[in-house]
């Protein structure tokens, strides 16, 4: 891919009026990107070559890679999109565009505590097992499915933002730490142009690359007409398995979940649900299933307290243990994790869990403080 090609290209797709589907009949009519340049100069008034060399010289400034639809490095999967888009800009590891299997992790902005825990949980024990965690950077369970795979593997997870802005815009703004944790440890994906903002009508075009990356959407929390769920329809559309965490009914953000499962999509309690459906495919390879699930707790003699119970009350016990020994000034997440003798997995789960419940702030410097 030499940069007059990749220019080329630029001036085609940043012409307005020209998006993906059009773009791409101009180059099936005319049988090339050069030539299909010159036939839209014909039609309309074509993207000046300065401003595609602008967009390029800003994107090699901040060290992201625009990656063509015929670059040997662009993810296969997208091209399964019939308005695929002609280019991605990515920041960070692009190596993961291409990794299998991934999981697409969506849900609602205004996610409970559970379910942002749920997420996260999710999202760590996918990590382990080698699949790709997938999501948008907006609020709620997006934001918790990528802390979740962040913290896994001794903090040293990936994970891929596919978002509604230019890569080099932080969108919400409270995620800039989020953003920036990625940025070095995973990938940030957009089909917008470098400086690109905020707008509505970014974030359903943004769906369809999340649905089309991913070999499956899990849905956490979402209502009926969310965002989330037409994630997930695109997703079937596209032949990908669909799984949903159920609710309680009377929950207007469980509602979208349990439709789903009605309609057929895979009913997910934990990591094992999702991994035991990749595990089927004979194409996908993954380790073997581990997951984060807490040991019974051999204190409690009461026979009628469920496993499940008993797991929660293991886990408020050691979170409440772990608050403890977490201080108002800030501790070091490492200095941390060798004083409070949790299992390593069970720890950064643990401080997310603290994290999300609002006890406890990370810092700089790889730290954590109790919240006054």
């Amino acid at each position: 891919m030499t940069d007059n090609l990749l220019l080329d290209i630029l001036q085609l797709i940043k012409t307005d009026g020209i998006g993906p589907v059009t773009f791409y009949n101009y180059v099936n009519q005319t049988g090339s990107i050069q030539e299909a340049v010159e036939f839209a100069k014909r039609k309309k008034s074509v993207c000046p070559r300065e401003l595609a060399e602008a967009e390029l010289i800003a994107a090699k400034e901040k060290n992201v890679r625009i990656i063509a639809y015929c670059d040997e490095k662009y993810p296969k999967r997208l091209l399964e999109l019939n308005d695929a888009p002609p280019v991605i800009y990515a920041l960070g590891n692009i190596d993961l565009l291409n990794n299998t299997p991934s999981i697409a992790i969506v849900g609602a902005r205004n996610a409970s505590i559970a379910g942002r825990k749920m997420a996260s949980r999710l999202a760590y024990d996918l990590t382990l097992n080698d699949v790709t965690v997938i999501s948008g950077m907006a609020r709620g369970i997006d934001g918790a499915a990528h802390k979740g795979a962040l913290y896994a593997n001794e903090q040293s997870g990936a994970t891929i933002a596919v978002v509604g802005t230019g890569v080099n815009e932080i969108y919400p703004k409270e995620n800039k730490e989020l953003y920036q944790q990625i940025c070095k440890q995973g990938l940030i994906v957009s089909e917008f142009s470098m400086g690109t903002q905020a707008q509505i009508s970014n974030f359903p075009r943004r769906n369809r690359i999340i649905s089309a990356l991913a070999d499956g959407v899990v849905v956490v929390e979402a209502s009926l007409h969310s965002g989330s769920l037409i994630t997930a329809h695109l997703a079937l559309e596209l032949g990908k398995d669909i799984f949903a965490v159920p609710g309680s009914p009377t929950e207007n953000r469980a509602a979208g979940p349990n439709q789903l499962i009605k309609d057929g999509a895979v009913l997910t309690e934990s990591s094992a649900d999702i991994l035991n459906v990749l595990s089927m495919q004979s194409v996908r390879h993954i380790k073997k299933i581990k997951t984060t699930e807490l040991p019974l707790d051999k204190q409690q003699n009461n026979v009628n307290i469920s496993r499940q119970q008993k797991s929660n009350i293991r886990s408020e016990k050691e979170e409440n243990d772990l608050l403890s020994i977490i201080s108002y000034e800030g501790v070091d997440i490492d200095e941390l994790l060798r004083i409070c003798g949790l299992p390593q997995e069970e720890f950064f789960l643990q401080l997310t869990e603290l994290e999300f419940s609002g006890k406890i702030e990370r810092q700089v410097g790889n730290k954590v403080a109790k919240i006054k």
